[in-house]
Order: C-alpha cells, then structure tokens, then sequence
C-alpha cells in the first residue's frame, strides 16, 4: 500500500522525541513528561496497536538540520550551543539562560535537533496526505524540550529551539504553505515565537496567556510592526480564568482571527499548563477544555486550509493533567467523544472573573476590529 495513501486514510499522525538525557533534578519541565503522556496513550488504547490505521507513529525521522534552525536563530547561537555541548558533559549540567531557569545536559543539542526534527516529520506527513485526501489526518509532535520561548538570539524558559518557530519556516520554504496561523494556548506568553514573527504579515501568531504570567511578555496592544502589522494577537487572560472564557475566546476570538487571514496551514503550541491541576499559573482550564479546542482548531483546518493542522507539546506539568489533556486531544482529533468529566473534578473549580474577562475581550475585538 502506497504509505502517502496510507496517512491520508489515517486520522492521527504523531512523533515522539522524549529527550531522556535532558533532564535536571526536580525540575518541572523533566524527561517524565513525555514518557508519562505515551504510557497514558497506550493505557486509554489510543494507540497503532489498539486504533490501527487510524493513529500512525512516525518512528524513522531525521533530526533538523542547523540550516533548519537558523531560520529563526542566530547560527552564533545555534553554533555556540554546540560548541558548549562538551563543558555540559564535563560539568554534568549548564545553565544557558545567565540566571534563568533553562538548563543544558550534554545531550541537549541532540535532543533539541531530534524534538525539531520530529515536528518537521510531522508537518512532511500532514501535507503528503493532505494532497491525496480532502480530510487528512491531524499531527501531534509530542516533543521536548519546549520551544515557544526560545528567542532567536538564545534559550529562555526551559526552551532551546523553538520548535514551532521554525516548522513555520519549514512549512513555507519546502511545501510552499505561505500562510501560516499560529495558536498558542499555552498559559505563558510564547514570546519566541511572537519575537520571530512580529514583523511578519505571512505569520499569525495567536496566543492566549495568563496576564502576569512569566515572562511578562503578550500585552494586548503588541499587534505586530511594519508589514507585519495585524498579524500578531496577544489575549492574556485574568488569572481564574477558566473553560468559560476559553470557549467564548474560540468562538469570538480564534475563529475570526484564522477566518480573516485565510491560512494554508494551522500550527498549535499545545501547552497543557493552563489546567487547573497544573501548579506553575493559576488558569482553571479543564481536560474538557482542551478536548473543546482541539476539536475546534481541527474543525477550522478543515475549513480554511484544506485540513492541515499539527500540534506541538510545549508546556504542562502536572503528569496526570499533562497525560489527560494530550490524550483527549487525540479523542478530539480522532473524532472520538471526550472521556474528560472521568478525569475532571467540578470540586476543584471556583467562580470565573467573568466581567473582566469581557472586557478583557471586549478590549481585544475593538483593537482587531473582530
């Protein structure tokens, strides 16, 4: 069987690149993550072996090339990173960040290539079936480390490459996809990705945030400059903020953005750390919340851009809320009903701000004439 046939039949396409040397003790963003996400996957069935030509692993990939990542970073720091490869095996562990919470082991590098290369393969498999099917699968790079808040000069936030950043570049360079819709619901500000793009009317960045959150970056009135004016849109989000906000924010605010810009592709910096059980902010999104988006952003690629649409892991804490919300995404993109209210706890929930989360929307549509 012709294998582009054989993704084009499939509804789920994903890579897994879990870094196991990158990893410092205790610290939040560890080499569990990933692990802990397959290990739920195949527990709820949502797997080749249980789903069969339905979900595809892409096993065999390549790690990006430098050129690849220099399309957003500078070489002297992709270069650099390299280079600093031996001191972290002779140290055990660097920091690379000055004072920040970023780390480097002396797998790093590699690691950071391969989390890269894997989006790419899953970019490469999305678009081959999206030229033999009208309805081709969704992709799901289950990678680390993260990537949205590498900036282009260098590491920031646990983040080394951003991942996501230069998938965009790849999907306009080698598939000729110019329009690229970028949607980050991670609870931080994807500054790196919002950096790359600022001056860029082909890229929209879309992300909603906590407001106060690290790194303090995503103010609402930052919309893009120059050519790029219009195409960046920062939503950040009163804390408390929760599955009643993210649903008004899709329908009002996510929709209209991607039905204006008429993308060629959509691209989704998944981060699951807005969840109510993930103790780095203080969102009150739920499972269900997640499987709402995920369903939504599929339902819009299909609309608007031939139904190619990939999902990048960037951040989410919490293993449990972490492995949960990635696995009822794959429901949501597998077009199989939610099992989130088996995993949700109401009790957990508390009363949203909801006047200030209108007018936080109200602000935000008057800005981008929404």
């Amino acid at each position: 069987m012709d294998s582009d046939i054989q993704l084009a039949n499939a509804k789920v396409i994903y890579s897994v690149a879990p870094a196991a040397g990158h990893n410092q003790e205790s610290h939040p963003e560890s080499n569990l993550r990933v692990p802990a996400i397959v290990d739920t996957l195949e527990k709820l069935e949502l797997t080749p072996k249980h789903r069969r030509s339905e979900i595809i692993e892409l096993k065999h990939f390549n790690p990006a090339s430098v050129e690849d990542i220099s399309s957003v970073h500078e070489r002297a720091y992709v270069l650099g990173l390299e280079k600093a490869m031996d001191k972290a095996s002779e140290q055990g562990i660097l920091f690379i960040e000055g004072s920040g919470p970023t780390y480097a082991t002396a797998s790093t590098f590699r690691d950071s290539l391969l989390a890269a290369g894997a989006g790419l393969a899953v970019v490469d498999a999305v678009v081959a079936a999206s030229k033999k099917s009208p309805e081709p699968p969704s992709g799901f790079a289950l990678i680390r480390p993260p990537g949205h808040h590498a900036v282009p000069t260098g590491p920031m936030g646990f983040c080394v490459f951003g991942n996501i950043a230069v998938a965009a570049r790849y999907a306009q360079r080698v598939h000729g996809l110019n329009r690229v819709f970028i949607i980050d619901f991670d609870v931080h500000h994807g500054n790196g990705t919002h950096d790359a793009f600022y001056e860029d009317p082909d890229i929209y960045f879309l992300s909603t945030h906590q407001e106060g959150s690290y790194p303090g970056t995503g103010k609402i009135h930052e919309v893009g400059s120059g050519q790029g004016e219009g195409t960046s849109l920062n939503l950040p989000l009163p804390g408390g903020s929760g599955d009643v906000a993210m649903r008004t924010v899709f329908d009002e605010v996510i929709v209209p953005s991607a039905q204006r810009f008429k993308p060629d592709i959509i691209l989704v910096s998944a981060g699951y750390d807005g969840h109510v059980l993930d103790h780095l902010a203080s969102l009150q999104l739920t499972t269900g919340t997640y499987y709402m988006l995920s369903a939504g952003i599929k339902q819009l690629a299909k609309e608007l851009c031939g139904g190619r649409c990939v999902f990048f892991l960037e951040g989410g804490y919490n293993l449990k809320s972490l492995s949960y919300s990635v696995a009822d995404t794959f429901r949501a993109l597998l077009g199989d009903p939610s099992r989130a209210s088996e995993f949700d706890n109401p009790a957990f929930l508390y009363e949203e701000p909801s006047n200030r989360i209108k007018q936080a929307i109200q602000k935000l549509k008057a800005i981008h004439s929404l």
